[in-house]
């Protein structure tokens, strides 16, 4: 989900753009580009899935003139590209959403926390909670990771843009529209869990490899 028009009062896009660049700003100062200058595979999975999500992206539901609902595939690329990868590819989602006039300018930094900083920290913590205190089990990491994981992060974004409406909508209407469209979330939720954990068990099984938060030596070999 994402904003297309500009329903938020002037200072809450300004906040949410600063806290959007900090946050960005921390996971570019890891310098994520080495990893993809140093594999030349990595750089075309990267590539490959950014295009795939900027892709689907563009099927998306129009619920109200200034909100569409879609799948984000936020916790996707956080567990296969982790966090700092993850959201420079997010924000290059972004940047082509406004880029070919499907959202406003004033909306990147607003898009970015919502679609891109939230839900990638939320799937950060879970995969935290999973890498240090549940047991080293394949399916332990496929549910709690790929299902469990994106739905709540689905959550996280949901309910943050219906906070941000909460803290500063310019419409009174639209401030109902956003708690309207609250009901969705349910809907959303297991959409998104049911195709990262889909793909997640598609990857742990042939290409274990290629999902960056996964330890095939430790989830596979030692068993």
């Amino acid at each position: 989900m994402s904003f297309s028009e500009v329903v938020l009062a002037p200072w809450l896009l300004v906040v949410a753009a600063l806290v959007a660049a900090g946050v960005l700003g921390l996971a570019l100062a890891q310098r994520p580009w080495r990893a993809l200058l140093a594999d030349g595979a990595l750089q075309h999975r990267w590539l490959a899935a950014s295009v795939a999500v900027l892709l689907m992206w563009q099927l998306r539901a129009q619920a109200v003139d200034w909100l569409t609902l879609h799948l984000m595939f936020t916790a996707l690329l956080v567990l296969v590209f982790k966090a700092p990868l993850a959201l420079l590819s997010l924000l290059i989602v972004n940047l082509a959403m406004v880029v070919t006039g499907r959202v406003d300018w004033p909306l990147l930094g607003v898009n970015l926390l919502v679609t891109g900083v939230i839900p990638a920290l939320v799937m950060v913590a879970v995969w935290r909670l999973v890498d240090r205190f549940l047991p080293d089990n394949l399916m332990v990491f496929l549910f709690v990771c790929g299902f469990f994981g994106a739905a709540l992060s689905t959550l996280a974004a949901g309910l943050s843009a219906v906070g941000l409406m909460l803290l500063g909508a310019s419409d009174a209407h639209a401030l109902y529209q956003a708690l309207e469209y609250a009901r969705f979330l349910p809907l959303l939720m297991p959409s998104e869990a049911f195709i990262t954990g889909m793909l997640m068990s598609i990857l742990l099984v042939y290409y274990p490899d290629w999902v960056a938060t996964f330890n095939d030596h430790r989830y596979i070999d030692t068993k």
